[in-house]
């Protein structure tokens, strides 16, 4: 076997879109590949009979991102695939064109176009679709222009992109840009007659809809805005037929996670964040669609409902809530894995995986239920859930990682902190073991903070053991699946998350005696990036770090990004107005003069989720003490930048990485 490289992040195959046809025989799904001659990534969209259990690649042209079932035998994408439409794009005009192909053979026809970039469609009939579209009133509708007057308008907005006009907060979003009076906005689209109807204002954002059994309600989750954004959404019923618009909202503020119609019912989950703030656990609701009545199902329910296990491994995206029959299934996460569960009105949840791991995706259809799935330490594949909890796996796509690959799995063990809360971490040995040799570590700190560790393939823990390297990592307090109470560090950043992380490098250096304590590594990503600047402001004891799309000042990071003005509130029970002294107290830029470990810091100029300058700031402050510290910048990347950021640029920030650390820990 050999050993685990960084380019071999090249030959993964990642799995997303997952979805039943509508009789439940066939079941579609996308499958992603890194592309490193153009860098970026290939998506094709597969099909599986789910009775012969046979599956073939429907699509070859590598844009086929997402799609929807038309009917058992038709599938609906978008793409652009002319050169005359491609140089429209790129002239900036805005469209999206959806393509039709049948699974049984034939290439994609043209089937429609509409002049937005659509989010996400659905079909209603076969002359109606909803839409949800991206939205700005200072981009024209160009269906109904004269191309002489079309190309005057492209010459002016060609000439707007010299100039952000801005007016609200926020005004960017991490992985969209410029966003000041953008907004996600609802359509009914008339194929035949080629009409749109929009459902919402100019000013209402959509987060989430749903349709009707019957395709005649639409049930949507909005928060309508102007000047700021507030932290709170509505739950809006829109009928069809009659063109009426009425507001469900039963508590404001509250937050509604997602919503679906259940028979005559619609069950939500949400929360309206007076304890533990925008961080708290939601809990599942019933609203009586006859009398409005609304019936808390699950008081003591206490779990998030969607996947926070982390992994440098998927790439799309995928259901995470699916009505079928009288059921509502839903994915918790709990401790370090993520489960499938099923709710119905009496409010009763029902567990139905009972393995360790991640589910990624999935989709039900007749109660039969097929997942993407991080299983066993293997990379995403399909699987199939039987009866009794039972899993059959069904692709084979990264197989070979196992077979091929020098891996080495991580070693769990619990410990206690100082005022007894039990906690979770794992070490991964080095490949090729030998218990008679001293080895560096590397703490590997998640982000969130409310995520998880897990045991689940993580590239980057395998490339380093692969060299030589520990790998620790452990869910601290602040981290999801144990509750509401455990994840709330609200005030506390930097104390009760710090004395974990700490307590847990002690317990390893005891427990296993063949890790060098004088060399030590730390990194870390966004929440992780903070600890890690946190850390090395407190402690000597990491010979070397990486801060990776970081944060430095609480104070700059509340007026500068997308998140910054209510997440920095929230978070630390300030602004910097009312407690301007917390906020730096829990800022790693306070402590920045006392740092001697060497640090390479890690950001991409698009991120503005951690905007840049939270790393120039530390960056420039350990220069100015005279500490070796290095800024690598990632252009045209955001904060996903180690999960779906350009192949090239993934593959370089893991050497990166790697090189620094092999610089100061393996001298």
């Amino acid at each position: 076997m050999e050993k685990l490289t960084i380019s071999d992040l090249l030959k993964f195959k990642f799995v997303s879109n997952i979805s039943f046809s509508p009789n439940g025989k066939l079941v579609g799904f996308v499958v992603h590949t890194m592309n490193e001659e153009e860098n970026n990534y290939t998506s094709n969209i597969w099909i599986l009979d789910t009775e012969t259990e046979k599956m073939f690649q429907l699509t070859s042209f590598g844009k086929e991102k997402s799609f929807i079932w038309l009917n058992d035998e038709s599938i609906l994408f978008s793409e652009i695939r002319e050169e005359k439409d491609k140089k429209r794009m790129e002239n900036g005009e805005m469209f999206t064109i959806f393509y039709k192909i049948n699974v049984n053979g034939g290439e994609a026809e043209k089937y429609f176009e509409v002049p937005f970039l659509i989010r996400k469609i659905e079909k209603l009939s076969d002359e109606m679709f909803v839409l949800l579209s991206t939205y700005s009133k200072y981009i024209p509708d160009f269906s109904n222009i004269e191309e002489k007057d079309k190309q005057e308008i492209l010459k002016k907005l060609k000439e707007e992109k010299d100039y952000e006009v801005i007016d609200e907060i926020p005004f960017w979003s991490n992985g969209e840009g410029f966003t000041n009076k953008k907004r996600a906005r609802l359509y009914l689209f008339n194929l035949r007659e080629n009409k749109f109807m929009p459902i919402t204002d100019e000013l209402t954002n959509v987060h989430h809809f749903d349709v009707s059994q019957d395709r005649k309600k639409i049930l949507f989750v909005s928060n309508r805005y102007e000047n700021k954004m507030e932290i709170r959404s509505d739950l809006f019923l829109y009928d069809i037929e009659n063109n009426s618009l009425e507001k469900l909202t039963h508590e404001e503020p509250f937050e509604y996670v997602y919503a679906y119609f259940l028979d005559d019912s619609i069950i939500f989950a949400g929360s309206n964040m007076k304890k533990y703030g925008i961080n708290e656990n939601p809990k599942f609701y019933l609203l009586e669609l006859s009398t409005k009545n609304v019936k808390l199902l699950t008081p003591e329910f206490d779990l998030s409902v969607w996947n926070s296990v982390g992994s440098d491994c998927r790439y799309g995206s995928n259901k995470n809530a699916v009505v079928d029959g009288e059921y509502l299934y839903f994915v918790t996460t709990e401790w370090n894995s993520s489960y499938l569960n099923k709710i119905g009105k009496d409010g009763k949840i029902e567990k139905l995986t009972n393995k360790g791991g991640s589910i990624d995706g999935f989709d039900v259809k007749n109660g039969k239920i097929y997942f993407v799935g991080l299983r066993d330490y293997k990379l995403q594949e399909v699987y199939k859930l039987e009866p009794g909890c039972n899993e059959k796996q069904i692709t084979e796509f990264n197989e070979w990682v196992l077979k091929e690959r020098k891996i080495s799995k991580p070693e769990r063990f619990t410990f206690f902190s100082d005022d007894g809360v039990e906690i979770e971490g794992w070490i991964i040995k080095p490949v090729d073991f030998d218990n008679s040799k001293k080895y560096p570590a590397i703490l590997d700190i998640h982000g969130g903070p409310k995520t998880v560790y897990g045991e689940v393939f993580f590239h980057e823990m395998q490339v380093w053991a692969n060299e030589g390297y520990v790998v620790m990592f452990t869910n601290p307090r602040g981290s999801d699946g144990r509750g509401n109470e455990f994840a709330d560090i609200r005030g506390k950043y930097g104390t009760v998350d710090y004395e974990d992380l700490m307590k847990f490098v002690d317990e390893a250096l005891k427990r296993y005696p063949f890790i060098d304590k004088d060399k030590l590594g730390v990194t870390g990503g966004s929440y992780g990036g903070y600890m890690t600047n946190w850390i090395i402001g407190h402690t000597d004891i990491f010979k070397a770090a990486v801060s990776q799309r970081s944060i430095a000042n609480w104070i700059s990071k509340f007026g500068t990004t997308d998140i910054g003005y209510y997440f920095v509130e929230d978070q630390h029970l300030a602004n910097p107005w009312d407690n301007f002294e917390k906020l730096w107290w829990h800022s790693p830029m306070k402590y920045a003069n006392k740092v001697k470990t060497p640090t390479l810091f890690i950001h991409s100029d698009e991120d503005y989720r951690c905007w840049l300058v939270e790393g120039i700031q530390m960056f420039t402050a350990l220069k100015y003490f005279g500490v070796d510290a290095k800024l690598v910048i990632f252009k045209g990347e955001n904060h996903e930048l180690s999960r779906s950021g350009k192949p090239k640029h993934r593959l370089r920030r893991l050497q990166e990485i790697t090189d620094w650390f092999n610089k100061y820990l393996k001298s």
